[in-house]
């Protein structure tokens, strides 16, 4: 049993949920977008998911008391994270086809790096560079395909993903360093449920039409229940348990494995279209993610940067 306690398997447990739960929730989340308003959607999702963890939490006798400083950056990393970073997404599905969407925000990494070299003043590696110029490739020419641009809202749904990819981005570098709830079941309750409470008060200001579950068709009761359970109360505490534990550059390279789960995913359950553009692109992007990430040295870079200097 202990072994399955021992922190290196707790790491890889979460990373199999952030990798492969996350990378379905883009399809779960396309289904219940067809039929429930955006921000009904992720309001319902979040304050369900974090009354759920405080009952949990409850039952198993774990302290939900927290400090007022607490209380004010859960609220805030549940903004970034869940309230914009998500909110938003889920709105953009609406006008993009989920895989798209995945594959946009594997950029993800590229974001956190320019991030940290803005706000941390950490310097840029050889390798990073490299990656961080694939990735811009690979952005263009993901979003440049005439197919796609053409449909109404397309433009504005791909800019208003990058936007959340920024949010994602600070968000991380934000709770790598605030003081958040010990107890990271704890500090995933407290940012679902302020989380919810805002997009449940920005959605009545949106004028939403609300509906009872019992409204809803099996699909979409089924895609809410997966969202709640798993990509929310499973992935997201794995999410917050990975952010303490390991650098943000690491967590962020779930999105290797995202987006080809949401592409597969989408093409299998909706027909959505890969395009051989959209091929080129992700593999271009994901492997600027890899340069970005990987731990060598750039062989060639370092035998010139040498020449120099003798």
């Amino acid at each position: 049993m202990g072994k399955f306690r021992s922190p290196a398997f707790l790491i890889i447990l979460a990373f199999f949920s952030i990798y492969v739960i996350w990378g379905s929730t883009y399809l779960l989340n396309k289904i219940a977008v067809t039929e429930l308003p955006p921000l009904m959607l992720a309001s319902i999702r979040f304050i369900t998911a974090g009354t759920l963890i405080f009952i949990i939490a409850k039952f198993l006798k774990i302290k939900l008391s927290i400090t007022r400083k607490q209380l004010i950056n859960s609220t805030i990393a549940g903004f970034l994270f869940l309230s914009f970073g998500n909110g938003v997404i889920v709105w953009a599905l609406k006008y993009v086809d989920s895989g798209f969407a995945a594959l946009e925000t594997s950029a993800q990494p590229l974001v956190v790096l320019l991030l940290m070299r803005i706000f941390e003043g950490k310097k840029i590696k050889a390798m990073s560079v490299v990656g961080v110029v694939l990735g811009m490739v690979g952005i263009f020419l993901l979003v440049s395909q005439k197919e796609l641009i053409q449909e109404e809202g397309t433009i504005l749904g791909m800019v208003m993903i990058f936007v959340c990819i920024i949010s994602w981005g600070y968000g991380s570098l934000f709770v790598a360093k605030a003081d958040l709830p010990p107890n990271f079941f704890v500090n995933t309750g407290y940012q679902m449920i302020t989380a919810g409470i805002s997009l449940l008060v920005v959605s009545l200001l949106f004028r939403e039409e609300w509906t009872f579950p019992s409204q809803w068709s099996g699909k979409v009761q089924f895609s809410m229940i997966a969202l709640v359970l798993f990509g929310s109360i499973v992935a997201f505490t794995a999410f917050n348990y990975l952010l303490r534990v390991v650098s943000p550059e690491k967590v962020a390279t779930s999105t290797y494995v995202n987006p080809i789960i949401a592409m597969v995913l989408g093409w299998y359950f909706l027909k959505e279209q890969i395009t051989l553009q959209s091929i080129i692109a992700a593999s271009v992007l994901l492997t600027g993610v890899y340069f970005i990430n990987t731990k060598k040295k750039l062989v060639m870079f370092s035998r010139f940067s040498k020449r120099i200097k003798t």
